[in-house]
This record gives C-alpha cells, sequence and structure tokens, in this order.
C-alpha cells in the first residue's frame, strides 16, 4: 500500500496501439524543505514529504556538521509549510557553512561528493567486527525490492533502507536518491542505532557521494542491486567500506573488503 501523501491521482492521456484514451494515473509528489542550523539557512531539498525529520539529519551528517545524536540540542519541524530547524550543542561549526542553496532532487548534494580521493582525510576508517554472508545480503535485496510499493505503481521514486544482516530497520522512498539516503541515516542517528553492524540498502548505483554519506555515519556495507562508480570502489577501499553490488537472484559481486562478505553462513 502506498503512504498517504506521497502521491495523487491525475487524468493523463495514455497511447496504446495507435489509439489515445483518457485514464487516470497516479503520479509522485514533491515538496520543498528547507534547513536552517543554528538559525542559518543551509539548504531547500526538493523531497517526497515524508520523514522531513530524518532527511533534515541525514543531510546535516552528510555535509559533515552532525556527528552524534548528543550534537543535536533542539529539533523542530513544520511539515506543513516545509520547514525545518536544528540547534546544535557547537554553535561555532556554522562558520563554516557555505551560502545556502537551492537542492533539486537529481544531482549531488551540498558539499558530501568529492572530486577525488585526495580530499578524504576529514573522514576517519569506517570498521566493523560483524561479517554476514551472501546469502543475507541478496534477502536484504529482496526485501527492499518487495517493499518497494511506490516504486512499482509510480516508476517515480527510489529507494533506501538501514538493515543489520536479519533485516530491515528503516526503509524509505524519495523522489531523490539522495534523499532516500539521507532519511536512512538521519533515522540512524535519532534513534541512536549502533552504526558497526549495520548496512546500507539502495535500489540505485552506487556514486561517490552516496559512498561518503555513508563512511560518515560509520556504516560499514553498501549493498546495491546496482552498479558502483569506479570512485565509489577507490573511495570505499580508502575509507573501510565494503561495497557489494549487482545483487539480484542469487548473485552480486563484491569491490572491497570482501572477507566481510562470507560465501556459507557463518558457524555459530
Amino acid at each position: 500500500m502506498i503512504k498517504p501523501g506521497l502521491c495523487q491521482e491525475r487524468r493523463v492521456g495514455m497511447y496504446r496501439d495507435g489509439k489515445m484514451q483518457m485514464v487516470s494515473d497516479v503520479l509522485v509528489v514533491e515538496k520543498p524543505l528547507s534547513i536552517f542550523f543554528n538559525d542559518t539557512e543551509i539548504a531547500t531539498l526538493v523531497c517526497s514529504p515524508e520523514a522531513l525529520k530524518e532527511l533534515g539529519v541525514g543531510f546535516l551528517i552528510s555535509e559533515g556538521l552532525l556527528h552524534s545524536f548528543a550534537d543535536i540540542k533542539e529539533l523542530s519541524c513544520n511539515e506543513e509549510e516545509g520547514l525545518l530547524w536544528v540547534r546544535s550543542n557547537y554553535p561555532e561549526g556554522c562558520r563554516e557553512i557555505r551560502n545556502s542553496r537551492h537542492v533539486n532532487t537529481c544531482n549531488g548534494k551540498g558539499q558530501a561528493g568529492l572530486p577525488n580521493c585526495n580530499e578524504i582525510e576529514p573522514v576517519p576508517l569506517v570498521r566493523t567486527t560483524s561479517p554476514c554472508t551472501a546469502a543475507q545480503l541478496l534477502h536484504l535485496i529482496s526485501l527492499l525490492e518487495e517493499k518497494s510499493v511506490t516504486f512499482r505503481r509510480t516508476g517515480g521514486v527510489h529507494s533506501a533502507a538501514l538493515a543489520d544482516s536479519n533485516g530491515l530497520l528503516a526503509r524509505y522512498e524519495d523522489v531523490g536518491r539522495h534523499n532516500a539516503v539521507d532519511k536512512s541515516l538521519g533515522f540512524a542517528l535519532l534513534n541512536q542505532v549502533d552504526p558497526d553492524d549495520k548496512i546500507l540498502v539502495l535500489s540505485g548505483r552506487i556514486a561517490s557521494e552516496i559512498l561518503l554519506k555513508a563512511a560518515r555515519s560509520r556504516i560499514p556495507l553498501v549493498l546495491s542491486r546496482s552498479a558502483p562508480t569506479y570512485l565509489a570502489v577507490e573511495l570505499a577501499n580508502k575509507l573501510g567500506i565494503t561495497v557489494v553490488g549487482f545483487a539480484r537472484g542469487e548473485q552480486l559481486n563484491v569491490y572491497s573488503y570482501m572477507e566481510r562478505v562470507l560465501p556459507t553462513p557463518i558457524n555459530i
């Protein structure tokens, strides 16, 4: 079932077999969300109108402005007007904020993307003590696809989820793939989820800016049914993140830190 508010019906002309007819179709909804950090407007994101607190917090993590739940002093959201305010316990962090910007649903966001691998020193190495099996990862991908109801109905959203080896902990669909990722990472911080054994599960490609988002949230494994980019894999090797792509059916590819993905179940 599609979540209320994410879509609206509209009459459209459908051309099939040489004929045009009017039918009712479902279109995804997108709305702006303006994010204020310590009274400074950071950005306006165009997004699906759900989990706005998670989205804003995840975006601030990706921008390097939030690092833990303890950083947040106050958090409030006016969903009707699309406004989110976050006050930090470290207001001096605002000195590094650039001018406010408008971010659409397709482009890389803010300062999260990197032009090369030589600018990653501020992000510490991600470590984990929790390997998983290929079968567990394939199960997570199947769960993501099974629950992606809005995509199947509209074809207009991306999916992302936070998971552990047993299943999905939180899942979001959004008109922007970066937004869906930020919502998942924002959920992790707001719920003080230990990232050590967590997995970021995606429907789309693993680009370098997505990889860096995972690194800032200390997520050790990024899993997708699609491909990673070359730069994403380079970053993953330097930042300590396992990248798994083309996870479909009974197959997947492991691009970095292969020792964390076991071909057979762990013996207990």
